[in-house]
């Protein structure tokens, strides 16, 4: 544990059944292979069944420029990862909508720059209908897709999507909610 590093910086890492075992420095626990810690992914759908996703700055320590879910990030110490959840819509589009945990998932993946993601994944969805307000420093654009296109496209061009957005498609696809109900907050 890095005791001189924020809350802000810290990961909390669990066991397989998502027991917190303890906390790490955020890049720490991305290197050597990887350190098993909990995140959340979340992915906002609107009216027409559409799901909003960002592409990730090109300043991120790892995945950078690449597509992604609506956003993903780590609870801090202590943090609830529905709250953690809501506040990075917040922070990273400048918008926050209504989610439900749709399911969580365990995965390892190599994600360049000689880091790992190992994470226990929250996955929530949400309906938004709205302005988006990417924040520059987080987002360098964002895009309304349906599953079906992403789903074509991450197989055809695979090196221009984050692994776990990837790898939890398929899921989201099967949790996804029923178009038409989308909120404007």
């Amino acid at each position: 544990m890095a005791d001189s590093a924020s809350d802000e910086q810290l990961v909390v890492l669990v066991d397989e059944s998502d027991n917190q075992i303890g906390t790490l420095e955020k890049l720490r626990a991305h290197s050597s292979g990887g350190s098993l810690h909990r995140a959340f992914s979340v992915f906002v759908f609107d009216r027409a069944g559409r799901t909003l996703l960002q592409r990730r700055a090109t300043t991120k320590y790892h995945s950078p420029g690449l597509w992604s879910n609506t956003c993903c990030s780590h609870p801090r110490p202590g943090e609830d990862t529905l709250a953690a959840a809501h506040r990075r819509l917040r922070e990273e589009l400048g918008f926050d909508c209504p989610l439900q945990k749709a399911f969580t998932f365990i995965y390892k993946a190599p994600v360049g720059n000689n880091l790992t993601e190992w994470e226990y994944d929250y996955v929530y969805l949400g309906e938004y209908d709205g302005e988006v307000k990417p924040n520059p420093a987080e987002v360098d654009s964002v895009r309304w897709v349906s599953l079906e296109e992403l789903a074509s496209d991450t197989r055809l061009n695979p090196s221009n999507y984050t692994e776990w957005l990837k790898i939890s498609l398929d899921k989201v696809a099967r949790a996804k909610p029923k178009s038409g109900s989308a909120r404007r907050s």
